[in-house]
């Protein structure tokens, strides 16, 4: 029986479900127990796992992880993305990083401007601990999820693969907030009532919003099939959630989505540093209280 599924975010290729599930039911169950909740077991937690979909072959050239550098940010989609996060960690710390307009006269999109934005975003408290090569294949994962053929339909398959008849919770973490999101979209025939997500991406206007499957109309998402309860929970210092408040994107007259704000402390976006939050062991519980 496992009632809650989580979903993983991005950077996760070299892990797997069982990995996961070690850090990521032990920090969930943390969350719940500062939310007043204890006696879960560990095995009503389930990683829908789709991380493998994204590790080079072993018969690549290169082993492991790609050693990427700023000359491989080539495609618009992956320099919109740096860009949006460069402009969001000035925003959040001025006095750090500074703006992209002090990127000079250098071509958009060259490796010049591709350099600038990493050293910039280096210098942010939350990113410093960040490789480029690392912030470089999260903008590669999220576009291929996005762009490339084939590689949504497998993803969506592997979580597909996770949701049983017994799963009452989603709990969604960065670029697992999308995928899942369009998971319930697809299967309103889950029996799944209660979605809590992440450090979220889903607001990106262009690059993620307005690619999401079902198309969104009029300015506003779909509602997530059979959801009857969405919780977001973002850290205000979190990059990748470019975009903080969900509730005015989806939905339409009928239920909203309930935006609460964290502090993660200096690992913004770190899904343990999210699920040990009282704030989401909150709304994960209220999801296990609930009615069918």
């Amino acid at each position: 029986m496992a009632a809650i599924v989580v979903v993983h975010g991005i950077g996760k290729q070299f892990s797997g479900a069982n990995s996961l599930h070690v850090t990521v039911s032990a920090a969930l169950l943390d969350g719940l127990s500062r939310a007043g909740v204890t006696g879960l077991d560990p095995d009503g937690i389930r990683v829908a796992f789709y991380g493998h979909l994204f590790r080079p072959p072993g018969s690549a050239p290169v082993k492991g992880e790609p050693w990427y550098t700023h000359r491989d940010v080539t495609d618009p989609f992956e320099y919109e993305l740096l860009m949006g996060w460069w402009a969001e960690a000035h925003r959040i710390e001025p006095d750090r990083v500074p703006p992209p307009a002090a990127t000079g006269t250098s071509k958009a999109g060259t490796p010049q401007s591709v350099q600038r934005a990493l050293s910039a975003l280096s210098r942010s408290r939350f990113l410093a601990r960040a490789a480029d090569r690392f912030l470089i294949g999260t903008l590669k994962q999220v576009r291929a999820y996005l762009t490339a053929p084939g590689i949504r339909e497998h993803v969506q398959g592997e979580v597909a693969a996770a949701v049983a008849e017994d799963a009452r919770v989603i709990v969604a973490h960065s670029l697992g907030s999308v995928i899942a999101y369009e998971a319930l979209c697809a299967h309103p025939e889950w029996p799944v009532h209660t979605l809590v997500t992440l450090g979220s991406p889903l607001g990106i206007a262009n690059l993620v919003f307005d690619r999401l499957l079902p198309e969104p109309r009029r300015g506003r998402g779909s509602w997530p099939g059979n959801v009857k309860t969405w919780t977001n929970v973002c850290d205000r210092h979190d990059i990748v959630a470019l975009t903080k408040r969900l509730a005015p994107l989806f939905g339409d007259g009928g239920p909203s989505v309930r935006d609460l704000l964290v502090d993660n402390g200096q690992q913004a976006h770190a899904i343990e540093h999210y699920l040990t939050s009282a704030t989401t062991g909150g709304a994960i519980a209220e999801g296990l209280w609930a009615g069918p």
